[in-house]
């Protein structure tokens, strides 16, 4: 059939980079006995023609020749093709089949509908590949049969028989997830599927990995009937299936997760890439860590995590469980559930934290480095692993010499640089040291950065390191978060006036290099110092008339902070309410105060903005020039633009705080707020969240 290709008008459609004549190039190639050739044509395919998930009619053109390979035993590698083909396949039938799509050219598409329904009528093909000789296949295939066959009973059947046929642990686990998907997604096939699963779960002669799979899955499918008992069940379990047994005679029949080969050395990173810059190189490192999974019960638990949801106690037990496991596979993937809970929940976390700093262990740096690098994340919140992250880096440093930090063994190397990050998150100066050897050195400087600001009573030791690399800094473009920018920033941050010629001097070569963004940021550092920085002010002044608007406006604020005269800034403001960078003009005009009063008038106008954040930027400024004469209009537009957009709210409450008992009319939204389970604040970062919270109980508490 793969001749045929020539015959379908692949050039009348689009992919997501263009038309579509690569297409049948990539289907021939996937049939290559060259591994490479195949898996450079597979990564195109979902790169172009199944680009993010999406289905475009050239997928759908694609799928009789995927389903011919996949039938076809000379296919190289028909379990890739059979993973594309469920992929296609659910991605269709997770598009609404009464919307409207339209192809990349702007054309009305059905394909999403069009896939369905060819996958249905091919269901067959999944029924034959489950029953197949490899076990890639079937592995590949299984999912096809909850997706794709209509006749709930025959699917039903299928999957009772695969899984007393199957003697993997992962195909045996895949065929009851497929039941339940089956159930969820078939209401004739729902009460067998059920209760098949309930036979399963309570069976004491079931293996523990199945039965802590149906035990999930059914919870999964009727999660109104989750009794007390489902998670303490769950555990012992899971505690059984990751216990080492003592050796057992012949008709042992329990699987243990240590039956799953653990990839935690196998994918110990190499060494970067040296023409690859290191950010880059790290952040498709992270990626790539990011799909790792290590247990064959990974999925199956974070299934159990879905459906528990916000159910913070139950699901801190069962991370207890996983924390604590023996198998270290099961340990490892649970770091990144852990942080997931921490990130998204509320509550109190202590013991989850003090778990994940247990596995910042010497002497698996792979592990260490996952644990330190989410505490990293953890912000705050990461403060009961403040003595294990300084241990841990202590006796690395102890055990592998003072410059581990630059050690050429690179999961070593990744663990302690992780650990040192997350310490000086902390504000903590045990990190100083290899801070400094970065430095030093130029050893991996660019992930010093972006903590070093965090550590002011070690500026006397980082300023000097900083603005000599500020001096050599390249101040082309660079990556977020890297280069003079990112410097700048951090000098900022520690707020030494010692800094204010260097920083100074960065503003007058980014804008010698036309680096307007670059030139703004540095403009941002000096009016962070205020009239500390009024040295710097003959170079700024100029600037203030810059034809680039986002230069214009950070030269007038730092204007303001350095010279305090507002009949000099605030009609420099006023004409600036009106440019794309209103907000920021709108915030130095608060800043302002009473003094800027002259703009009030507009400031009234811009409450009336259709976008959330102008209104917000708006209300706060009316509210800090104005004061008491503004407040009832003010709190009314920002309860409003709280409720329309959720993103705005450490905003608003930054106002609300400032306000005093005007604020009396917002405490209902904000008890309701504190109420909630799950994390908001901008961006749904804990930082910010913490930070929500903090301002909410601080209102609340003034007027108790």
């Amino acid at each position: 059939m793969i001749n045929e290709l020539d015959g379908v008008d692949w050039a009348s459609m689009h992919h997501a980079y263009g038309p579509a004549d690569e297409v049948p190039v990539w289907l021939r190639q996937m049939g290559s006995t060259d591994p490479e050739v195949r898996d450079k044509a597979l990564g195109d395919f979902y790169s172009a023609a199944h680009h993010q998930g999406d289905v475009y009619p050239c997928t759908v053109a694609s799928l009789p020749f995927l389903f011919h390979m996949a039938e076809d035993p000379a296919t190289p590698d028909r379990a890739s093709i059979i993973e594309l083909l469920v992929s296609i396949g659910r991605e269709s039938m997770d598009c609404d089949a009464e919307a409207v799509y339209f192809t990349p050219d702007g054309t009305e598409s059905t394909a999403h509908v069009d896939g369905v329904a060819l996958m249905r009528r091919s269901a067959d093909v999944f029924v034959r590949r489950v029953a197949d000789p490899e076990p890639s296949v079937r592995r590949a295939a299984i999912g096809g049969l909850g997706l794709f066959l209509d006749d709930g009973d025959r699917a039903v059947e299928i999957l009772c028989g695969r899984l007393s046929a199957e003697d993997g642990m992962v195909e045996r686990l895949l065929v009851v997830r497929t039941m339940a998907d089956l159930a969820l997604r078939l209401p004739a096939a729902h009460g067998s599927a059920i209760a098949w699963l309930g036979t399963l779960a309570d069976d004491p002669k079931t293996s523990p990995d199945i039965r802590l799979a149906a035990l999930v899955h059914r919870a999964r499918c009727t999660p109104q009937d989750i009794a007390d008992d489902v998670v303490p069940t769950a555990i012992e379990l899971l505690r059984r299936l990751t216990t080492p047994a003592p050796e057992s005679g012949p008709g042992g029949e329990e699987r243990r997760s240590g039956s799953g080969e653990c990839a935690c050395t196998a994918a110990a990173e190499s060494p970067a890439d040296q023409n690859v810059p290191p950010q880059v190189a790290h952040a498709f490192e992270a990626l790539e860590r990011h799909n790792r999974v290590h247990a064959p019960t990974t999925s199956l638990l974070r299934t159990f995590h879905e459906v528990l949801d916000s159910d913070v106690p139950e699901r801190t037990a069962l991370l207890t469980e996983q924390l604590r496991s023996p198998d270290r596979a099961t340990r490892y993937d649970a770091i990144a559930m852990a942080q997931d809970l921490i990130g998204s929940r509320r509550g109190d976390h202590f013991e989850l934290v003090v778990l994940i700093a247990h596995c910042l262990l010497p002497d698996d740096p792979y592990t260490a480095a996952a644990a330190a690098e989410s505490l990293g994340s953890l912000a705050s919140l990461a403060q009961p692993a403040r003595e294990a992250l300084a241990a841990y880096v202590a006796g690395q440093r102890a055990a592998h010499g003072s410059d581990v930090w630059a050690t050429p063994k690179p999961l070593l190397r990744r663990a302690h640089q992780e650990a040192v990050l997350a310490l000086a998150r902390l504000g903590d100066l045990r990190a100083l040291p290899d801070l400094l050897t970065a430095l030093d050195r130029d050893v991996d400087a660019w992930r010093v950065v972006q903590v070093a600001g965090g550590l002011r009573p070690a500026a006397g030791e980082l300023l000097p390191r900083l603005t000599r690399r500020l001096a050599g800094a390249d101040f082309s473009p660079q990556w977020p978060g890297t280069g003079a920018g990112a410097l700048v920033s951090a000098l900022a941050e520690l707020r030494d006036p010692a800094a204010v010629p260097a920083v100074t001097d960065a503003v007058t070569t980014a804008v010698r290099h036309e680096e307007w963004r670059t030139a703004a940021s540095a403009l941002g550092a000096l009016a962070s110092f205020g009239r500390a920085a009024a040295s710097a002010s003959d170079v700024v002044r100029p600037l203030a008339e810059a034809e680039d608007v986002g230069l214009r406006m950070a030269a007038t604020a730092a204007l303001w902070e350095l010279e305090g005269d507002p009949e000099t800034v605030v009609p420099r403001l006023h004409d600036l309410l009106d440019s794309h960078c209103r907000h920021e003009a709108a915030d130095a005009l608060g800043r302002i105060g009473p003094p800027a009063a002259t703009v009030l008038p507009r400031l009234r106008q811009m409450l009336t903005a259709g976008y959330e954040w102008t209104r917000v930027h708006a209300a706060a400024a009316l509210w800090d020039i104005g004061g008491e004469a503004e407040a009832p209009a003010v709190v009314e537009t920002l309860l409003g633009a709280w409720e329309s957009n959720g993103a705005t709210s450490n905003h608003v409450l930054a106002c609300l705080g400032r306000m005093g008992p005007a604020a009396a009319p917002a405490l209902p939204r904000i008890r309701t707020e504190l109420a909630l389970s799950r994390r908001s604040g901008r961006f749904g970062s804990i930082a910010n969240d913490e930070d929500l919270q903090c301002a909410c109980r601080a209102i609340v508490a003034r007027f108790a």
